[in-house]
């Protein structure tokens, strides 16, 4: 069980999967300001970025679950270089289904709703891992602007045009569920470069030293389109934004 190999060569070196970057994830810990002791369970944790410096940060205690060995490999190191793997814990497993043992305090799942099924899916199986009063926090992609055609919608990779939602919808959507959104932050241009951006510079290394791997003309042909997808459509299009819910 793990993750496919091109996500862990195009994002092998990041620290966030998502288009978040060191200060964004910063500004969410200060919007919702975790009490010391407060448990976290990271569902698709990627690298563990946000548990470790949380910790570090915020003195909170968290586990998370990915199905990636190559992250959690990353996230164990990352824990050690900030001195917290007294306050966290990387589970290998795949969090579709994934509950605590225990409820917690704060339940996440940053851009990876796709393990519940979809959001509405994803957010009953959070609810199912948490505390009464507690907080979720559900990183989802939405529309920027309402894409034209076709090929913008699959240029942000989507197969559909309600595969995502605009952001006023996306809101609407978390009340109809019984939350009320409490916080958000939201991906910028820039954070959305850093993202995508990064994974051309490794997938061209990689290249230039696999040359023979039996996946080289494949993210060679990726490398070869990925740059002008991003600026034409992902980059104009898509939103990101993590949103902090509380059950009404």
């Amino acid at each position: 069980m793990d993750l496919p190999r091109p996500f862990t060569i195009r994002e092998r070196h990041h620290r966030i999967h998502n288009p978040f970057d060191d200060t964004k994830l910063a500004t969410l810990g200060r919007a919702i300001t975790p009490a010391p002791g407060t448990t976290i369970l990271d569902l698709a944790c990627g690298s563990g970025e946000m548990l470790c410096t949380w910790a570090r940060d915020w003195q909170i205690t968290g586990t998370g679950v990915d199905i990636s060995t190559v992250f959690l490999g990353g996230a164990r190191a990352r824990a050690q270089e900030l001195d917290v793997t007294d306050r966290v814990t990387f589970v290998h497993g795949d969090a579709a289904g994934y509950v605590a043992a225990e409820p917690v305090g704060i339940v996440a799942c940053l851009g990876a709703t796709w393990i519940g099924g979809g959001l509405d899916g994803t957010v009953e199986l959070m609810r199912r891992s948490l505390a009464p009063g507690g907080m979720l926090l559900v990183g989802e992609p939405y529309w920027r602007l309402e894409p034209p055609d076709q090929a913008t919608v699959e240029g942000c990779h989507a197969g559909h045009r309600d595969d995502f939602r605009p952001l006023p919808e996306l809101v609407e959507r978390f009340a109809v569920l019984g939350y009320d959104v409490v916080e958000m932050v939201l991906a910028d241009q820039d954070s959305w470069d850093r993202y995508a951006a990064a994974q051309w510079l490794s997938v061209r290394r990689w290249l230039d030293t696999h040359p023979d791997d039996e996946l080289a003309a494949e993210m060679r042909a990726e490398l070869d389109t990925a740059p002008v997808q991003h600026v034409r459509y992902q980059r104009e299009y898509l939103g990101w934004g993590v949103f902090a819910l509380i059950a009404r």
